[in-house]
């Protein structure tokens, strides 16, 4: 699939007076809670779906309802003066909606869609349809700081290549191996990834695999990554980036003996697949991450400890 990827329209550039759309795919957000100045300094024109602000009556960490979630999205996706739809925030849920989004208005009408985490999912799913246009971050957390905003500029508005270099402040440098490696830029949050599997996956196949992950043990870690692997999904990638692993690491184990780490089980599972990994990115979950492009060519250059991703924009 990463062929029909490469050959997929991207979406315009954000300019001053377009309009950009607000859903709640996944979990509620409370109102007033969206920091919108980076968003209103680039001269958009805000909107927000109709159901934006929705919590589910009966299961309170969605926001709403499927049907009303999706509805909002597919709204999104058909309107031709939508030119980027902002996911509020991820959590859990975007993996209810992702097989019914309105594939063939996507392709009609090339947007962007903007966010991280539990969106890694609905960016997923259009990728396997053949459609590029995702944004992995976002820069309207109260933790998230100049850089991410620098960032998300940089790769909305701007057809230059975005440049992430490696960080010895992120734990995940440790993993870095030797090597350069080109493909198109595929993934994001592991949990997702790993949901996605069997239904909503694209083909990683000579691709650079992205990856980070929050909030989960080393256990969990192992698993996901082990079925990735031995499913073949992973297995013939080109090359791994690595980027933040926030608030992972042992489980209580009560009789005392775990002592290895996500930095262990991540340098076991990837080592298997023989290519070149370059960690320490400031990307997913952590401080300050940076937003780029999925979908499009990238060189993972481990030697100089920089990943280069082509514009996701034209």
């Amino acid at each position: 699939m990463t062929n029909s990827i490469q050959d997929a329209i991207l979406p315009a550039r954000l300019q001053p007076g377009d309009r950009v759309r607000f859903i709640s795919p996944a979990s509620p957000v409370p109102k007033g809670s969206i920091e919108t100045k980076v968003l209103e300094d680039l001269g958009l024109v805000l909107e927000c779906g109709k159901h934006v602000y929705d919590i589910d009556d009966t299961i309170d960490y969605l926001a709403g309802k499927d049907e009303d979630r999706l509805a909002d999205i597919n709204e999104a996706l058909r309107d031709p003066g939508i030119k980027a739809i902002i996911a509020t925030r991820g959590g859990k849920g975007a993996y209810r909606i992702a097989d019914g989004l309105d594939f063939a208005a996507a392709r009609k009408y090339p947007k962007l869609l903007i966010g991280f985490s539990e969106i890694t999912i609905l960016h997923m799913a259009l990728l396997k349809h053949g459609m590029r246009g995702g944004i992995h971050g976002a820069p309207w957390s109260e933790h998230f700081g100049k850089e991410t905003a620098a960032s998300f500029v940089s790769a909305v508005t701007t057809t230059d290549p975005i440049v992430i270099r490696s960080s010895k402040n992120e734990p995940t440098q440790a993993l870095t191996t030797s090597g350069v490696a080109e493909g198109i830029l595929i993934g994001g949050n592991q949990d997702s990834i790993a949901t996605a599997a069997g239904w909503a996956l694209p083909n990683f196949d000579n691709a650079i695999l992205l990856i980070e992950a929050a909030n989960m043990r080393i256990g969990h870690i192992d698993r996901q990554l082990t079925m990735l692997i031995n499913s073949g999904i992973i297995k013939n990638v080109a090359g791994v980036a690595i980027g933040q692993y926030t608030e992972c690491g042992n489980a209580t184990d009560p009789t005392g003996s775990t002592k290895c780490t996500e930095i262990d089980i991540l340098r076991e599972r990837f080592g298997r697949l023989g290519v070149p990994i370059l960690g320490g990115l400031p990307i997913g979950h952590g401080k300050n991450p940076r937003a780029l492009p999925i979908g499009t060519k990238a060189v993972l250059d481990a030697n100089a400890g920089i990943l280069s991703v082509t514009a996701g924009v034209q």
